[in-house]
């Protein structure tokens, strides 16, 4: 009997190359041609992010919450455990050999002492005849993929971020900058205004509706503190730290220099380029290999044990004792009440469903950037016509202002060009936030913000 063996394993050996199931086949997705655009055509992945933002307080921001932002460590934590666990699932495709020593002496009443030496080494393989530990050797794989896309995923996302948040901290700072601005001109508004009720030259009205205004605005200032308070300690638990309210700021927002427009590549590009997508890609390759693995369940398995060493009762002639066997064992389902076959309906299903997923992951991903391409385009015109309102209205303000002393107009009239001024100036500066946050969401959209700097 112990001929036939070798010749099993040489057979079980030339077996063990085989695989069935289906090989994974991305889906047809029908991809569109182009972007719905006229943006120039080029690839956003050779504009780091330290080339896009170029404050370089920003950039500073951008690289300490790289570094220490706590889902980015939790991400690499998590691409590290699967990196062991994809060597747990390479590791079951190989022999597996342990040791053994055993010593034991035993003495009965009126009986010889028994004695039993024993030193051997284990070996134990699992031959993959029809690809189970392939299949799932690549589902493990599939799965560290997965995670390390959704690192790269969170990477733009945080990049982003953490630029939008301290776009917003400036804009607050901006807007905080024109309010109390403002408030010094309603201040000086109701000095003017006593001192004409006073002189006999007004009524009491114009008076009392300048100290509304200053009150009015006055009420501002503590609200938009908190909400700067409040921005900051977001940007600091992005850095992955305390709040402290130590924000450092840079160059003001409007005087940024916004790019033009950003490069769109073809549509098929972002397959390649976007980690959502390609994590959801992963994602079908791993239920691919479960369907698989849970195909080749139905087939039997064949397991060679074996062990080599040396055994005596004499510890003086233990070297002179080698002992060895092999076995091969083949076990199958015979009858499994038709558990393995729902199994394997069951992953197929799971797979269809991962199907679907990928397909409005890839719809969700052109949905969104058509969207961030038009509102790039479209705020760009907006913050042009707020600018325009606002040289409008600081014109109308500077000669109402200048016909209020000359006793032309009535406060009233003063009062309302300094109102449009105050609206022209916060609507600007939320418009130029929009523009720039629209920005923010096209670079990320496209794909960008995985390096600093790219080299060209």
């Amino acid at each position: 009997m112990n001929r036939f063996i070798p010749v099993f394993v040489v057979i079980a050996i030339i077996f063990h190359s085989c695989k069935i199931g289906h090989k994974y086949v991305q889906p047809e997705l029908h991809l569109p041609q182009t972007f719905d655009s006229t943006m120039q055509k080029g690839d956003i992945t050779r504009i780091g992010w330290g080339d896009l933002y170029k404050d370089t307080v920003l950039q500073a921001l951008i690289g300490k919450a790289l570094a220490g932002n706590k889902d980015m460590l939790i991400a690499a934590s998590r691409i590290r455990e699967m990196i062991y666990a994809r060597r747990i699932a390479r590791a079951d495709l190989l022999p597996g050999i342990g040791a053994e020593a055993y010593d034991q002496k035993e003495v009965l009443d009126y009986a010889k002492a028994s004695a039993e030496v024993r030193a051997v080494l284990t070996f134990g393989w699992e031959l993959d005849l029809w690809g189970n530990l392939r299949w799932q050797n690549e589902a493990a794989v599939a799965a560290w993929l997965q995670t390390v896309e959704a690192q790269r995923a969170l990477q733009l996302a945080l990049v982003a971020q953490v630029a939008q948040t301290y776009f917003e901290l400036k804009a607050l700072d901006r807007e905080l900058a024109i309010v109390r601005q403002t408030l010094e001109l309603r201040r000086k508004g109701a000095q003017m205004a006593k001192l004409r009720y006073e002189g006999g030259l007004t009524s009491e009205i114009p008076y009392r509706q300048s100290l509304v205004e200053q009150a009015r605005t006055e009420t501002l200032v503590p609200n938009l503190e908190n909400r700067i308070n409040a921005k900051e300690n977001d940007l600091s638990v992005l850095l992955g730290e305390y709040p402290s309210g130590n924000i450092p700021r840079g160059e003001d927002i409007g005087s940024w220099q916004l790019p033009a427009t950003l490069p769109a590549d073809l549509p098929s590009a972002l397959l390649k380029r976007r980690p959502d997508i390609l994590a959801a890609e992963q994602q079908l390759i791993q239920a691919n290999a479960r369907v698989g693995a849970a195909y080749t369940d139905m087939f039997p398995t064949i397991r060679l044990t074996g062990r080599y060493g040396l055994e005596n009762t004499d510890l003086t002639d233990f070297l002179k004792s080698p002992a060895w066997f092999i076995t091969g064992t083949l076990t199958g389902p015979v009858f499994q009440m038709g558990k393995n076959k729902a199994r394997h309906k069951a992953s197929q299903e799971a797979y269809q469903q991962a199907v679907y997923s990928y397909r409005k992951t890839v719809l969700n991903v052109f949905k969104e950037v058509n969207n961030a391409i038009s509102a790039f385009s479209k705020m760009h015109e907006v913050r042009q016509s707020h600018g325009a309102l606002h040289q409008s209205a600081k014109t109308y303000h500077e000669l109402a202002q200048l016909q209020y002393v000359n006793g032309v107009i009535g406060y009233i009239d003063l009062l309302d060009s300094q109102r449009q001024l105050f609206d022209a100036e916060i609507a600007l500066n939320m418009a130029i936030l929009n523009e720039m946050l629209s920005m923010v969401n096209l670079y990320k959209a496209l794909g960008g913000g995985m390096e600093q700097f790219v080299r060209k």
